[in-house]
């Protein structure tokens, strides 16, 4: 009889989503039950585990793709408007994109990232209160840095000078980031809000936000470059009315929604307060995701000093627009592992987190494995959808087999910096990718690209050599991890924001 009911137990497991509630906090108690019932056979133990994680996985990884696929997209879809101008147009947009914008893409939602560990393990705590207060003071610290990277925007023209860009290149990439500066302010207050609402498990609405935005944002972009003729400069200014639209969307779904009532609750002077230790954390954070964005930008700025720059350039950054737009199907999934993981140590369940990185890294590989498959079937055709160059396409299609390959490898890296997040990691990753990126990387990609006339190639294949590099350190460290020990580490964490926060309280 009581085997029956451990049997019913588990058929319960596997009912529709609503039939098995879940803790407020996103953390599985059925799963960590299920990993921790020695008396079920090994494989079915496995069998249901697996079922709830994936369960849950998708659950965020899906919109989360969506969201970031999206985002995406609508720089692609600029890209391919400026492209369909001509091949300096499109290299100059691609170059002002790629070889600027990203600098602060990265650091910007690197030093959000920071959110990722605290508001995630906090709200896995069961500790609400606190994700409002996090949200704000993410937000005023990414406003204060944002003041000085506003420069290199301005003076955007000087800078790919003075690093070998042509000036024709040059000075038609500044004119289309000067219409990205209002984007850089909305970066400072979106990328807080969205790692605020995945902390929740609140994914989807961001999705169809973001989808929205995205039909206005082609419409407007067709209109201002074609219909009222303004060029770059109109195509770069919508991008930014596109994501300042993102930005209103989502805070007034904060404001209005039910499900944000227990974590906002208005606006806080505490958020000018402690900012010196979320500074640590998010510079910590922001210098872990720019090494990695910067890597293939570092790419894109080395190509633009090989001969004949213009057709490596169009060549290349077709091949990092598809890598940027399928690379967010892995932020996707990075962006799920940083949740479930934070999620499942905040509420104190080791072996539910440990299983996590498995599942998450497992699925990851397969869709990247899968997506890399059809790059390289299409490759042929791939680079008509930015430029009808025949010399562009044929290069795109010999630099296929190395886009595979980073595909590949986008499938497990990103997760684990994904799960590094989670776990507070940021300073040690920092770490590693200095050495992996930059000490290993790019001078072997030089050494190949020039010194040995490998070109794009060469270049291209030193810096898959790092990324390999440090996916296998990635691999190593977290197949070592001590998650009983991770689990305290973050209620040292939720306990040292108690120290700063309860003493304003009592004032």
């Amino acid at each position: 009889m009581e085997r029956s009911r451990d049997e019913l137990n588990q058929e319960a497991m596997f009912q529709p989503p609503n039939s098995t509630p879940q803790p407020a906090h996103g953390a599985s108690s059925a799963l960590e039950k299920v990993l921790c019932n020695t008396s079920l056979p090994p494989l079915k133990r496995l069998w249901v585990a697996s079922w709830i994680e994936i369960r849950l996985l998708f659950r965020l990884a899906a919109p989360a793709v969506m969201v970031y696929f999206i985002n995406s997209f609508m720089s692609i879809s600029t890209r391919i408007f400026s492209g369909h101008l001509g091949n300096l147009e499109f290299a100059a947009a691609s170059l002002g994109n790629q070889g600027i914008q990203l600098f602060a893409y990265g650091l910007l939602l690197g030093m959000g990232s920071a959110l990722e560990t605290l508001c995630g393990q906090a709200y896995g705590a069961g500790k609400y209160d606190m994700l409002g207060l996090y949200l704000q003071r993410a937000t005023v610290v990414l406003f204060f840095f944002t003041l000085p990277i506003t420069l290199v925007y301005i003076f955007s023209k000087q800078i790919l000078i003075f690093i070998g860009e042509s000036e024709n290149v040059a000075s038609l990439a500044a004119v289309f980031v000067y219409g990205l500066i209002p984007q850089l302010f909305a970066y400072t207050v979106n990328f807080p809000i969205q790692k605020f609402l995945q902390a929740q498990n609140i994914v989807a609405p961001s999705a169809y936000i973001s989808f929205a935005t995205l039909l206005v944002h082609v419409l407007l972009t067709w209109v201002a470059v074609y219909k009222i003729g303004l060029g770059l400069i109109g195509a770069s200014l919508v991008l930014s009315l596109s994501w300042w639209i993102i930005v209103l969307a989502q805070f007034l779904y904060i404001l209005w929604s039910p499900k944000c009532k227990s974590t906002w609750s208005g606006f806080k002077w505490e958020a000018f307060t402690g900012l010196w230790e979320f500074v640590k954390l998010s510079l910590a954070s922001a210098v872990m995701l720019c090494l990695e964005t910067w890597y293939f930008q570092v790419l894109v700025l080395v190509a633009g000093l090989l001969e004949n720059p213009e057709v490596a350039l169009d060549a290349l950054s077709t091949c990092m627009s598809i890598n940027g737009m399928l690379f967010m199907v892995s932020v996707g999934f990075n962006a799920a592992a940083s949740v479930r993981v934070s999620n499942e140590l905040g509420a104190g369940n080791p072996k539910s987190a440990a299983f996590s990185v498995v599942v998450v890294n497992i699925v990851s590989f397969i869709v990247s494995v899968v997506v890399a498959a059809i790059v390289l079937w299409q490759r042929h055709n791939i680079s008509y959808i930015f430029t009808n160059g025949t010399t562009v396409s044929h290069a795109v299609s010999e630099l296929c087999p190395l886009l595979a390959v980073t595909l590949i490898l986008n499938g497990i890296q990103p997760v684990l910096s994904g799960v590094a997040v989670g776990c507070g990691w940021q300073a040690f990753v920092a770490y590693v990718n200095v050495g992996c990126y930059y000490i290993v990387g790019v001078p072997v990609g030089c050494l190949l690209g020039f010194k040995f006339d490998f070109g794009i190639k060469g270049i291209w294949s030193g810096m898959i050599g790092g990324t390999m590099m440090q996916t296998i350190i990635l691999l190593w460290a977290t197949s070592r991890t001590n998650w009983n020990k991770e689990v305290e580490k973050a209620k040292e964490r939720l306990d040292k924001w108690k120290d700063i926060k309860e003493p304003l309280l009592k004032n």
